[in-house]
Order: structure tokens, then C-alpha cells, then sequence
């Protein structure tokens, strides 16, 4: 396991469809932001759910997900249910 797989809510499976996204360390995944890794990975996995997404905005943030602040967890799902499959 790599430097992703450190990050809070990020485990094996999630680090290797990142890096699969094109999406290999911290500052990889930040640049990007949670959102477009989410669509890179949805992209080769119909099955990415709002807990993925959450958890990448999480990462991001240092934060479990479930400690993201509200107005973030309602972006996130008002832009889940724009782009989900």
C-alpha cells in the first residue's frame, strides 16, 4: 500500500482505483479535487457511491467523513445526484 492508503477513509481498495484514475499521491488527489476523482473512478466503476465521494473530500480534508461539516456533505450530495449512473 501507498502514500493514498495513509490518508484517512482511503484503504487498499479506493488507493488502487485512484491510481488506476491516474491519481498517485496527496497532492495528486487534491489538485484534482474530490469530485473529478469520483468521476475518474465511476468512469471504470458504475458502483461509486456517495460514501466514496465523501471519503475522497474527506482525504482531501484530513477528516473522517462522517466529520465533513454539512454544507459540504449537502454539496456533495446535490453533485452525486447530478452524476450518478
Amino acid at each position: 500500500m501507498g502514500e493514498l492508503s495513509k490518508l484517512p477513509n482511503i484503504g487498499k481498495t479506493v488507493e488502487q482505483q485512484l491510481t488506476q484514475a491516474g491519481i498517485q499521491t496527496y497532492d495528486g488527489l487534491k489538485a484534482v479535487g474530490a469530485k473529478d476523482a469520483w468521476l475518474r473512478i465511476q468512469a471504470f466503476d458504475p458502483s461509486a457511491c456517495i460514501n466514496r465521494l465523501m471519503a475522497l473530500e474527506g482525504a482531501i480534508e484530513g477528516l473522517k467523513k462522517n466529520l465533513l461539516p454539512d454544507e459540504v456533505k449537502d454539496d456533495l450530495k446535490s453533485f452525486y445526484q447530478e452524476h450518478k449512473k
